[in-house]
């Protein structure tokens, strides 16, 4: 698939001797100009009556608010992108089971202490069984996410009957995570209402590492240590976490509609969580689903307990667990990397809309893994936040079709290649601690917030006057 070539980013690094504003940290750089940015040439779609101040993302790119409609986008998608076929989603479905069994049996009878005496070297290929069985697992669930967006068939109940098994067997509430994850999609960027990775406000941020908000703008480089730890912790604990605690969507459950998040809270024993019917993510009339979800949990333990009790959970952790922590990783740095970057924005409610949310998601790469192990999801979803319903065997063509829309506005890190990914996660993690706005942003630009880092790169925080005792 062609792409969009955006120059290679370059991070400012920040001189603490000279940085007093943004412009001033511009003009300090080293660099004659920043890079180009993926949305430098819209207007707003506000129109010229709204106050409009300069706004600049973390590496100093001005930033224009997308000008384009939704009707647009659907218009320039040619029709038979959207065509879903049940035959040809299901091929994919016992494509990756099958490739799912046949490494645990190629393995399971052919990988023993007498085939391969040598432990280290039984370690290692079991452990690289682990690895494939975590790719394998995610492609699978990837389908299920098709699933739940109806891109898998015509038939809703073909569709959420194939998800319920798919997600269930890798111990997902299925219709649970399917609303939830369609709120994600209506809010997309909003940070009142988004559902999944809601970036930390300077505030937060400064609420978590214990410090003053014009602490912030002095520069205090976070270790490379405890950024590594940060992001491990966020590897292995994040998906269970969400699921547990919504740790990383939004927490204004009291704006509930119908009453139910009044005293609740994201957190442990806040009453916010994927399994209970009475969570406030969910209205009263999705509580049937939300225990459906628990059964299908309920089934796959329960034989996850017998295979542990009659062949040891030692081997039950190896073909299952390990596998398992896999899956959730993948899961975790896709979704993490497809909604944070130095150039994404951020938007308060008042300035939020749905076209302009929706663009603010990234495409990244993945090579031969990507593209045929996880089903293009990395690689075309700011399409997927447009029209979520289009097969991930049409979201090149479709992909390609948009980007004469969105112009600019269309971002990918495709151009780094796989090796890419990884370096983003890094970058992600150093780079975006928390969004504001532009310092001195006016009018409807205050909505528009951009992250910011204490590590020294980008433009620096905004300074803030420190308030008297």
């Amino acid at each position: 698939m062609s792409s969009t070539a955006i120059p290679k980013r370059v991070a400012l690094n920040r001189n603490p001797a000279t940085e007093s504003s943004a412009t001033s940290s511009i003009s300090a750089s080293p660099f004659d100009s920043p890079r180009q940015s993926p949305s430098s040439t819209s207007l707003s779609s506000m129109g010229s009556d709204h106050e409009v101040s300069k706004m600049l993302d973390t590496y100093g790119n001005e930033f224009k608010i997308p000008d384009y409609t939704i009707k647009q986008i659907r218009d320039a998608i040619p029709a038979h992108c959207f065509h879903r076929s049940a035959a040809t989603s299901l091929y994919y479905v016992f494509r990756d089971l099958a490739i799912l069994g046949s490494v645990f049996y190629l393995f399971h009878n052919y990988l023993t202490p007498e085939t391969v005496p040598f432990l280290p070297a039984r370690v290692a290929l079991w452990t690289l069984y682990t690895i494939v069985q975590g790719l394998v697992g995610t492609g699978l669930w990837v389908l299920a996410h098709e699933c739940g967006h109806q891109a898998f068939s015509p038939s809703k109940v073909l569709n959420d009957s194939v998800g319920w098994v798919c997600h269930s067997l890798l111990l997902v509430p299925y219709f649970s995570w399917k609303i939830s994850h369609g709120k994600h999609h209506k809010a997309t960027g909003n940070l009142a209402r988004d559902m999944v990775f809601v970036p930390k406000t300077r505030d937060q941020y400064a609420t978590r590492v214990g410090k003053a908000l014009h602490e912030l703008g002095e520069l205090c480089e976070e270790t490379p240590i405890l950024t590594a730890a940060n992001l491990l912790a966020q590897q292995l604990f994040g998906w269970p976490m969400y699921l547990l605690n919504n740790v990383t969507g939004h927490n204004n459950h009291s704006k509930q509609p119908e009453g139910r998040g009044v005293g609740k809270q994201n957190g442990w024993f806040g009453g916010v969580n994927h399994f209970n019917p009475s969570s406030p993510l969910y209205e009263a009339k999705d509580a049937k689903l939300i225990v459906l979800s628990d059964l299908g949990l309920l089934a796959t333990g329960t034989a996850l307990y017998f295979i542990g009790t009659n062949f040891g959970w030692l081997n039950l952790l190896v073909w299952y667990g390990l596998p398992y922590l896999w899956v959730n990783h993948w899961l975790v740095a896709i979704t993490f990397l497809q909604h944070t970057d130095p150039t994404l924005p951020h938007y308060q409610p008042e300035v939020w809309n749905f076209a302009r949310g929706a663009a603010a998601t990234i495409d990244r790469d993945f090579g031969f893994v990507g593209r045929h192990i996880f089903h293009g999801i990395i690689e075309t979803h700011v399409l997927h936040h447009y029209v979520s319903n289009i097969p991930f065997y049409n979201a090149d063509e479709a992909s390609d079709a948009i980007r004469g829309v969105m112009g600019n506005h269309y971002r990918t890190d495709a151009h780094t290649g796989w090796t890419g990914f990884f370096k983003a996660m890094w970058t992600a993690a150093r780079v975006c601690q928390w969004v504001e706005p532009t310092e001195g942003a006016t009018g409807e630009s205050q909505g528009v917030m951009f992250y910011r880092n204490t590590n020294g790169i980008g433009i620096p925080p905004s300074k803030m006057v420190a308030k008297a005792q």
